[in-house]
C-alpha cells in the first residue's frame, strides 16, 4: 500500500513539469517557424529563437538516433572544409562571417532532426503554424514592396520584384512554397476545406508570383505535381484519390484564372514577360552565369582547398549559382565531395521514406516533395545557406531516424490512433 501511495503521489507531480516542458518546446519551435520569415536584418531573429529552441530541448535532453550519424558525419566533414578553406582567408571578416553561418545551419539541421525522436507529429504541425504565419507576413511585405504603397518598395523589393521580408526575391519565393504545399494537401485529403485552403495559399501564392523568379515558379510547380503524384499513390482509398483527382484539376483552372486576372495589369504583364523568358543576358555567353561555372571546372581541379569563401566573385563576374560548383569552390574538395555524398544519401532517404507506411507519411510526402526539388534546383542557385534547406534536411532525416522509420504495426489487433 505505501508503494501504492508513494506511487500515486509522485505522478502528478512528474506529469506536471512534463507538460510544461512540451508546451514550452512547442511554443520555441512555433517561434522558430515564424522567425524565419524575416532576414533583412543580420543575424536575424531566427538566429535568437534557435538558441531558445536548443536550450528548451536541452530540458529533457536531446537523442541523437545512430541512424543520423551519416547525416552529422557528412556535414561534419563539408564544414571542416569550409574551414581548411578559410585558412588563407582568416582576415576576411565577409570570409570568417560565411564559415561561422555554414557552421551554424549544420547545427540546424542536426538539432531538428533529433528532436523528431518524439511527439513528431506534434512538433511538424507546430512548425507548419509558425511557418505559415511566416510566410503570411513575408508576402504581404512583398505585395506591400512590389506596388510601392507608402513608399515601401525601397525596403520590399528589389529590382521591380517582390523580396518581402528577405534580400532577394530569389530566396523569398522558395521559402514561400512549402506553407503553399502543406496546405495544398490538406485540402486534398480532406484536412481542410477547400474555402480555408485557398485562404491560407492566397496571400503566399501572391507574394510567390510577384518575386517573379523563375526558380520559384519552376520549383513550386514541380513540387506540387510530386506532391499530389505521392499523395495520390499513398491515398488508402479510392474515395480519397478521386477527391485528389478532382480537386487537383480544380486547382489548376483557379491558378490559370488567377494568372490571367494578374497579367491584366500592365505593371505586372511588363515585368512578367520579361522574367518569363528562359534565356536572360547574365545566363548567357563565355561570362555568363553557366559559362562562369564551366570555365572554373578547369581552375578548382588544379585547387584542393578551392577557392576560399565568397572567392569565386573575385575570379569571375559573379558567384557560381550553382550549390555544387560552389561546394568545391567554397570549401574546397573535402567539402564539395562530402555535399555530394549528403546529396545522394538524402535521395535515398527520402525516397525510400515517402514509400513507406507509417503515421506521418503525408507529412514526409510534402517535405520531401519540396526538399527534392530544392536539391535539384541546386543546379542554378547557392542554396547552402537557405535556412528552410536545412530545416526540410533535418525534418527528412528526423522522421527516417524514428524507429522503423515510424512504420505502422503489422498486428491487426494493435490500432493507430
Amino acid at each position: 500500500m505505501s508503494a501504492i501511495a508513494e506511487t500515486g503521489s509522485t505522478a502528478p507531480a512528474r506529469r506536471g513539469p512534463f507538460i510544461a516542458y512540451a508546451s514550452i518546446q512547442r511554443g520555441a519551435l512555433w517561434l522558430l517557424g515564424a522567425a524565419g520569415g524575416f532576414v533583412l536584418v543580420e543575424p536575424s531573429p531566427y538566429e535568437f529563437v534557435f538558441l531558445l529552441v536548443v536550450f528548451a530541448f536541452l530540458l529533457t535532453g536531446i537523442k541523437l538516433s545512430q541512424k543520423l550519424l551519416p547525416l552529422i558525419i557528412l556535414l561534419l566533414l563539408y564544414n571542416l572544409g569550409g574551414v581548411f578553406s578559410l585558412i588563407p582567408w582568416m582576415d576576411e571578416a565577409p570570409s570568417v562571417r560565411f564559415t561561422a553561418v555554414s557552421v551554424y545551419l549544420m547545427l540546424n539541421a542536426i538539432v531538428l532532426a533529433a528532436i523528431m525522436a518524439e511527439d513528431a507529429g506534434g512538433r511538424i504541425e507546430t512548425l507548419r503554424r509558425g511557418w505559415t504565419f511566416a510566410a503570411w507576413y513575408a508576402a504581404i511585405a512583398g505585395i506591400l514592396g512590389y506596388f510601392d504603397v507608402s513608399g515601401l518598395g525601397d525596403v520590399f523589393s528589389y529590382a521591380s520584384r517582390a523580396s518581402g521580408t528577405f534580400k532577394d526575391p530569389n530566396v523569398l519565393g522558395p521559402f514561400l512554397v512549402l506553407p503553399v504545399i502543406f496546405t495544398l494537401q490538406r485540402m486534398l485529403i480532406g484536412r481542410s476545406s477547400m474555402a480555408r485552403g485557398l485562404l491560407v495559399m492566397s496571400v503566399p501564392l501572391m507574394g510567390l508570383f510577384l518575386t517573379f523568379s523563375r526558380g520559384a515558379w519552376g520549383h513550386l510547380v514541380a513540387s506540387v505535381v510530386l506532391m499530389a503524384a505521392l499523395t495520390y499513390l499513398a491515398s488508402p482509398s479510392v474515395g480519397q484519390r478521386a477527391r485528389i483527382v478532382g480537386l487537383s484539376i480544380l486547382a489548376s483552372v483557379l491558378a490559370a484564372a488567377a494568372l490571367l486576372v494578374a497579367l491584366s495589369f500592365e505593371s505586372i504583364r511588363s515585368v512578367f514577360e520579361i522574367r518569363a523568358s528562359l534565356e536572360q543576358s547574365y545566363d548567357l555567353g563565355v561570362t555568363g552565369r553557366f559559362g562562369s561555372q564551366l570555365r572554373s571546372l578547369p581552375l578548382l581541379l588544379d585547387a584542393p582547398n578551392g577557392f576560399g569563401p565568397l572567392r569565386f566573385r573575385f575570379l569571375f563576374p559573379e558567384d557560381p549559382h550553382n550549390v555544387y560548383v560552389n561546394g568545391f569552390a567554397s570549401y574546397g574538395w573535402l567539402g564539395g565531395f562530402a555535399w555530394l555524398a549528403l546529396t545522394a544519401a538524402t535521395l535515398y532517404v527520402g525516397w525510400r521514406l515517402v514509400f513507406r507506411r507509417f503515421p506521418l507519411r503525408m507529412e514526409a510526402i510534402a517535405i520531401w516533395s519540396v526538399l527534392f526539388v530544392t536539391i535539384l534546383q541546386g543546379m542554378q542557385i547557392d542554396t547552402d545557406h537557405w535556412r528552410h534547406l536545412y530545416v526540410m534536411l533535418g525534418l527528412i532525416w528526423g522522421l527516417a531516424a524514428l524507429p522503423d522509420g515510424g512504420a505502422l504495426p503489422r498486428t491487426p489487433s494493435v490500432r493507430s490512433t
